[in-house]
């Protein structure tokens, strides 16, 4: 059993490191599947079909159908305890039932509508619209009784709790699908009445089966059923009654797509999250867990930990009581929080021998499933798995707490603020002028950069017959050894670019990108803004900005309508655009838009030679080719930036980094973008010689902590050994990095990753680092570990100081019979 961490840091010193400590405790690894204890048959059936709700540290499951008949127990799971009980009910509860909803308002349950009725004998089955509520405090059930007009009896609908209020959504009433929106106040029962909301936007269609979820103060709905065309659509409802789906044409092709049209899934909201789970997706019944990110609007599959898939139980054999094990009698004991513990306390008595049985950690692809979100972790109950069998399983998933990467909207502060600009470039006819770094615009662009290379030469060689000496012999100090090209100097005048293929409007636009790799979503289908991403297009053709082309080739076409199609397609022909033009043609000889688009105005001034095409298009349109070539979306800023730091950007460095005198070439513009520290640095008090001593506080980091660093300033890594970690803790509040998210890393690799081979050098890290709770833990480790650690070649080189404190650890640790079985060893 591994502990770890927790932290305990001094914002108020200025030099925190020396405050740092780490307290040692259970832990739970991030993005980590595990199995709980399954419900007992005695306690309650298993079950599709059913609710959950959290309620403090505890999962209420209610009602579902366990094959044969309808259920309308409760169970509750106790989460700390991991132990399942029937919950305590008086009153009359609501009929048995399923697909109905449940949601947790103060300190009750509310439980709407479903479907009842005998499934065993097919008989008296009904869709409900009652309203039932539970008190968790006294365990009554009552049913509100509520006058006026009320939703139609339904089933498979969304349910959610928002400003007070309980909202339902859709469903299926029997005959029909739904897409109707009610919702009623829960603050006074007395009072409360039913109200339909008059919805506006693009709603969704009818549809039911499908999850609904509350995040940043909207709604959210995925996919579901909706009669024969299933969609994996996702639509966000604003609550004063405005829906929308959420675009995703403006995605790049080569993102991870959303998840696959689907029924029967789960969602849940966690932070800034949606986390989907499950469902059937097309006839099958897939277990990747899907993440959207609402601030950035995009999918990804969540890539559970490594531990998350089996969990090996070994033979234990000694220091225990005479109990004889068995894996029948062990699995069970080992599901329980208690024992669980106990074996985690007797670590350093016990030893293990061969694999006995592997269980697997992840939950098996299921539908009908129910999940609810208690502090940080999502938990899954039931559901119907492989050959129509219901789950009585319980499984949880520890979701990540980490602050979200910052790197594109640092790069992205820098161009809007336009500080330490170091190149002007200037634009068409107009000699119109757009502001730059070179560090940003080299690393993201090729075309770019060989301009800029001309650009430079130019100005050295105006500068050496001005000056009539060699310019650049001058160099002294640690810049002398460095490659000519790239030594740091004081103030420089602007380099001035000249590009007389790029407009400014369009070329800023193409620079944002440059800095952000995305651009600012312009006005869907307006005219002058398809125009302009037609620009901006024809620019990235120009750069050879693949990433950039799709982007507007994506915009483009999905902004295409019937207003703008012959502007976009005039355009497109006289910027020889041809792709575009073409999605232009087809989308005018539609037979649905062929006719509304010659009796325009636009079509009568369109010239001859474009109308001559689209009547020819109309009349016999050319074969559809179909291209295997996989489309190519260029390089993002991550892996622009990461080249450049591994060397690409040499030639270009402006600032010496010394650590314990040894120079480190850099870039100004990109360590100021990344750091509050050095952007005041580089703004007040820029040092002359453009040489800068690193440390962190009064603590000089490793040279491979420092890479780790510079890793994270340039691309936002995080991937590092252990024992960086201790150095780099104290990082951000020293450097100023726009949020904790690499202590956040930090943390947790020091928790997964303390192990018997990196033990001595995450002890040397934390002696260096006076981090006096970590130093204990490995001292720990190596006096139980002995054996092992004293074979590793590091044990040799460690400082006279810390042989002496592992030799005090053995003596003050090791009883005579540890010490009678080590000689023996030896």
């Amino acid at each position: 059993t591994k502990v770890a961490p927790s932290v305990d840091f001094d914002h108020s010193c200025s030099d925190s490191v020396e405050y740092l400590t780490l307290n040692f405790g259970p832990f739970e690894t991030v993005h980590r599947w595990r199995r709980l204890p399954p419900c007992d048959e005695f306690v309650g059936a298993r079950r599709s079909k059913h609710t959950v709700v959290a309620y403090r540290d505890a999962i209420y499951v209610f009602g579902g159908d366990n094959g044969k008949n309808m259920l309308n127990d409760l169970l509750r799971f106790d989460v700390k305890d991991c132990s399942w009980c029937r919950a305590f009910t008086t009153g009359t509860p609501p009929a048995p039932r399923y697909h109905h909803s449940a949601v947790v308002y103060g300190s009750s349950m509310f439980v709407f509508g479903g479907y009842t009725g005998d499934i065993y004998s097919n008989s008296n089955l009904k869709n409900k619209n009652d309203l039932f509520e539970y008190k968790f405090a006294t365990g009554q059930w009552t049913e509100w009784k509520v006058e006026g007009s009320l939703p139609v009896a339904r089933s498979a609908h969304g349910a959610t709790v928002y400003s007070d209020k309980l909202w339902i959504f859709a469903g299926y009433d029997g005959n029909a699908r739904l897409n109707d929106m009610w919702t009623i106040s829960l603050q006074d029962r007395e009072h409360a009445c039913w109200e339909e909301i008059d919805q506006s936007g693009e709603i969704p269609p009818s549809c039911c089966n499908f999850p609904v979820a509350v995040c940043r103060d909207k709604m959210f709905v995925f996919s579901g059923q909706s009669g024969a065309k299933i969609t994996n659509n996702l639509f966000q409802f604003e609550f004063k009654g405005h829906m929308t789906r959420i675009p995703t044409e403006h995605l790049l092709r080569g993102s991870p797509p959303p998840p696959q049209r689907r029924y029967g899934h789960t969602m849940v909201a966690f932070d800034r999250h949606l986390y989907v789970f499950g469902g059937a997706a097309d006839n099958t019944l897939p277990n990747e867990l899907h993440c959207y990110d609402v601030d950035s609007q995009t999918w990804e599959v969540i890539h559970p930990s490594l531990d998350s898939e089996f969990i090996s139980l070994k033979s234990i054999f000694t220091a225990l009581p005479e109990k004889r094990y068995t894996v029948p009698n062990l699995l069970p004991e080992l599901f329980f929080y208690k024992l669980r513990k106990t074996f985690c306390l007797a670590m350093g008595l016990i030893s293990f021998t061969e694999p006995v049985v592997s269980l697997p950690q992840m939950p098996s692809g299921r539908l009908f499933h129910a999940a609810a979100v208690i502090q940080d972790a999502m938990y899954i109950f039931g559901g119907t798995v492989d050959n129509n069998v219901r789950s009585g399983e319980m499984y949880r998933f520890q979701f990540s707490c980490y602050p979200k990467c910052t790197l594109h909207e640092d790069y992205g502060k820098l161009w809007e603020n336009r500080q330490f600009c170091d190149v002007e470039f200037i634009l068409g006819e107009k000699e119109e002028r757009v502001l730059g770094h070179i560090a940003i615009v080299t690393a993201r662009c090729r075309w770019l950069r060989k301009k800029i290379l001309q650009a430079r030469d130019r100005q050295r060689q105006k500068s050496k017959q001005e000056k009539g000496e060699e310019g650049d012999e001058a160099a002294t100090g640690a810049s002398r050894d460095l490659p000519a090209g790239h030594r740091p100097s004081g103030a420089q005048p602007l380099l001035e670019v000249f590009i007389r293929e790029a407009e400014a409007q369009p070329f800023e636009v193409l620079m944002q990108f440059l800095y952000t790799d995305k651009i600012q979503y312009p006005r869907r289908g307006h005219v002058q803004d398809v125009l302009l991403i037609m620009d901006v297009y024809k620019l990235a053709l120009s750069f050879k900005l693949s990433r950039l082309e799709q982007l507007c080739v994506q915009y483009i076409e999905a902004s295409v309508d019937l207003q703008n199609v012959l502007s976009v397609c005039e355009n497109a022909n006289k910027l020889q655009l041809d792709q575009l033009k073409e999605h232009c043609l087809n989308f005018v000889v539609k037979e649905s838009h062929f006719n509304q688009v010659i009796m325009t105005k636009e079509f009568e001034r369109l010239s001859t030679p474009l109308i001559v095409e689209i009547v020819r298009r109309k009349q016999q349109p050319p074969p559809r080719l179909y291209s295997d070539q996989p489309v190519d979306i260029g390089t993002s800023l991550v892996q622009d930036m990461k080249a450049y730091l591994e060397g690409g950007g040499l030639e270009f460095c402006d600032i010496i980094l010394l650590l314990d005198g040894h120079p480190r070439p850099a870039h100004k513009a990109i360590l100021a973008a990344r750091s509050s520290y050095f952007e005041a640095m580089f703004r007040s008090f820029m040092p002359e010689d453009g040489q800068v001593n690193i440390s962190i506080g009064e603590m000089v980091p490793s040279k491979q902590a420092f890479d780790s660093m510079l890793r994270y300033i340039y691309y936002g890594d995080v991937n590092m050994p252990p024992e960086d970690s201790l150095y780099l803790f104290a990082a951000p509040y020293y450097y100023g990095f726009s949020n904790n998210r690499l202590q956040a890393y930090c943390k947790q690799n020091l928790e997964m990753n303390v192990t018997v081979e990196n033990v001595l050098q995450i002890l040397e890290a934390a002696d260096k680092t006076q981090a006096l709770d970590m130093k204990k833990h490995c001292l720990h480790i190596i006096v139980h570990q002995f054996i092992k650690v004293s074979k590793l070649p590091n044990l040799r080189s460690l400082s006279q100081l810390l042989l002496l404190d592992i030799i005090e650890s053995l003596a003050t640790h090791i009883s005579d019979k540890q010490c009678a079985e080590m000689g023996s060893d030896i």
